[in-house]
């Protein structure tokens, strides 16, 4: 039962998400996350309006890059294996580069402590003993896919392991949000700025782990993922500013408006389906929608982010240009509306 029921014009979302994909595939974007993130909004429009030339589209593309040759496989270029499961659900193909991805997800990435993935988005090793929000999106969700897709209870628990820890490690009980970052190294939350766009990470994922999880009841972690929803989405709820967006830094008055961040928030409150949540739902679609051009530009999208050192690091990320993820996350919160009208 959808207990949240937005206001809009079905015609204009559908010409929208239509035109946003379109320009999804023409950014030219390379096998990493913002394309990961760009191509999973790309298969949520497939599924909810059923379009199966996009299917066609996403094929063609990993066709030719698997011709190309894929790069080393990091963290952030594990998102590409969004896309992989689609089409391997849709085609029968793709397994086997799918099936690398986890295994090296498994068997080879970096990890700390009680086998927490660390973020990792090179060959290198950038960010030693760090748990970013961003690894919940490009690795957790994927794996947590793939474990029921494959019927894998070890892929699942370390999936849920990975949210039990991040929560752990990155949100803050008393205020609810969460932060960017966290280094175990130093014990620390690096410079303890809750930025939008990692909160998106977080609180999408969740929600959409709370509706693909068959029988959620029997995962310990599954309870304390709920909780960190719950709180986080009823913090969340006040920062929203006039215009119906959440702000880069979110509890920050003079930092901008950011439509990604806003996307991820606002699917993750109408997954999450809890009724109080609609006029905060209501205002972030709306806002969301009048940041597309007619052309699928999605507007306002703050650039690559690491975790930076003080409040202007946030507040100066450039948000002039089009980016993948922005695209993604905006094909996630229209697809989302549609799926519950």
């Amino acid at each position: 039962m959808n207990n949240i029921k937005l206001n809009f014009d079905a015609d204009r979302l559908k010409k929208l998400i239509n035109a946003v994909v379109e320009k999804t595939f023409r950014l030219d974007l390379i096998w990493d996350w913002p394309c990961g993130v760009g191509f999973y909004g790309i298969t949520r429009a497939a599924e909810v309006i059923e379009k199966n030339d996009f299917t066609e589209k996403l094929s063609v593309w990993v066709d030719e890059y698997l011709t190309l040759g894929l790069p080393d496989t990091t963290v952030n270029t594990s998102s590409m294996g969004h896309t992989l499961l689609y089409l391997y659900q849709k085609t029968g193909k793709y397994l086997e580069p799918l099936k690398d991805t986890l295994s090296w997800l498994q068997t080879k990435a970096a990890r700390f402590g009680d086998r927490v993935l660390q973020h990792v988005v090179s060959s290198k090793n950038d960010f030693p003993e760090q748990a970013w929000a961003d690894t919940l999106f490009m690795a957790a969700y994927l794996m947590l896919r793939c474990g029921i897709e494959f019927k894998d209870e070890t892929l699942i628990e370390d999936a849920l392991n990975q949210y039990e820890w991040h929560i752990k490690y990155l949100q803050n009980p008393a205020a609810g949000l969460w932060y960017h970052g966290y280094n175990n190294i130093e014990k620390n939350n690096l410079s303890g700025f809750y930025w939008a766009r990692a909160n998106a990470w977080a609180a999408y994922t969740i929600s959409r782990a709370n509706r693909i999880l068959p029988k959620p009841y029997l995962y310990p972690a599954w309870a304390g993922m709920t909780a960190s929803l719950r709180d986080q989405l009823s913090a969340a709820k006040f920062l929203q500013n006039g215009e119906g967006l959440w702000r880069t830094i979110l509890d920050d008055e003079e930092s901008y408006g950011e439509v990604s961040a806003t996307a991820g928030l606002g699917a993750a409150m109408l997954n999450n389906n809890n009724p109080l949540h609609t006029k905060y739902v209501q205002k972030a679609f709306d806002a969301v929608l009048n940041n597309i051009t007619e052309d699928g530009r999605v507007l306002n999208v703050s650039g690559g982010t690491a975790v930076m050192k003080d409040r202007e690091g946030y507040r100066k990320i450039p948000k002039d240009f089009v980016q993948g993820w922005g695209q993604g996350l905006a094909l996630a919160f229209m697809t989302a509306a549609g799926d519950s009208h």
